[in-house]
């Protein structure tokens, strides 16, 4: 456990390195360029397509659509693998869906509306960028704020309305480092209303976890082609909670994006789907060989 330990932190902070380095190293390059006379104004482009979605794999990207663009997108999780032939590796297993839709209301803020099969579960959410990568110069990355309440709608009992609410809140830090290449980093903040309990020895209830979850994700796409890429994403939960902690989560898959459309396939140990659940409530353990199949399909209307 500690060997896991030590390695999740050194990939860590391998990560954060080679983020940051990337940065140095385009800022150098940028400082190299020819001076621009300061009676020049210089117009900054935003870089375009840092990635082709929305999603990475169970995380949300920088990427912000244009205005008047709307978003269907139909998210898809299958069982876990390791009850092999028996359910077909999870295919005929029970299954996690959720649709959604999001609307880009200006250039820089999204709104969206969706509901997914677990715990009936509808979720309001909103996407706003607060800075674009530059072409050349200015901005180093793009930096995009994320974030959910979801409402569990079906009969499960619980004392009041509210403690069937839940937030999810992220800060998504990314750079295309080439034409092929992005990466991204996206701390995240989660909030339960109610956690489950125990009846203590002494009679009291006490929560089984914290009403509260910080985690860390990082993501990344390479592209073979114009149309053909690579995906992974790996989360890591931070807080400590008395019980019932979370196991971290790793995935890889491949994408597929036209202008219209972007569909990923992938394999990973998240069978959640709403950013809360997974971050919160993961037991899959890779070590375990608990990984799962899943998808992400993705249509954009212009207006």
């Amino acid at each position: 456990m500690k060997n896991r330990i030590i390695n999740i932190k050194s990939f860590f902070l391998a990560s954060i390195v080679m983020l940051l380095l990337s940065v140095i190293i385009s800022g150098n390059a940028f400082a190299q360029d020819t001076p621009v006379p300061e009676t020049t104004p210089v117009k900054l482009k935003p870089v375009k397509n840092t990635f082709d979605g929305s999603y990475i794999i169970d995380n949300q990207t920088v990427n912000m659509p244009s205005k008047n663009t709307l978003e269907f997108s139909l998210q898809h999780r299958f069982g876990t693998i390791n009850n092999g032939y028996s359910d077909l590796y999870g295919l005929f297993a029970g299954a996690n869906v959720r649709f959604g839709f999001y609307y880009t209301l200006l250039d820089n803020l999204q709104v969206g509306l969706g509901l997914c099969e677990e715990k009936m579960q509808w979720d309001g959410n909103i996407k706003y960028a607060l800075m674009r990568q530059s072409q050349k110069g200015g901005n180093p990355v793009s930096i995009t704020y994320y974030g959910n309440m979801a409402i569990v709608s079906n009969d499960d009992p619980f004392v009041s309305t509210l403690d069937r609410v839940s937030y999810f809140n992220q800060l998504i830090i990314a750079r295309k480092i080439t034409d092929d290449l992005s990466l991204q980093v996206a701390p995240s903040f989660t909030h339960y209303n109610n956690v489950e309990g125990y009846i203590a020895s002494d009679g009291k209830i006490n929560p089984k976890m914290n009403n509260d979850h910080f985690a860390i994700a990082f993501s990344g796409r390479y592209k073979f082609t114009e149309k053909f890429g690579v995906i992974a994403n790996y989360d890591q939960p931070i807080t400590e909670h008395p019980s019932n902690n979370p196991h971290p989560n790793i995935g890889f898959g491949v994408e597929f994006a036209t202008s219209g459309h972007v569909f990923q396939i992938f394999a990973g140990n998240y069978a959640s789907i709403l950013q809360q659940s997974n971050n919160m409530n993961n037991q899959n353990d890779y070590l375990a060989s608990q990984y799962l199949l899943g998808f992400n399909l993705t249509r954009r209307f212009h207006f």
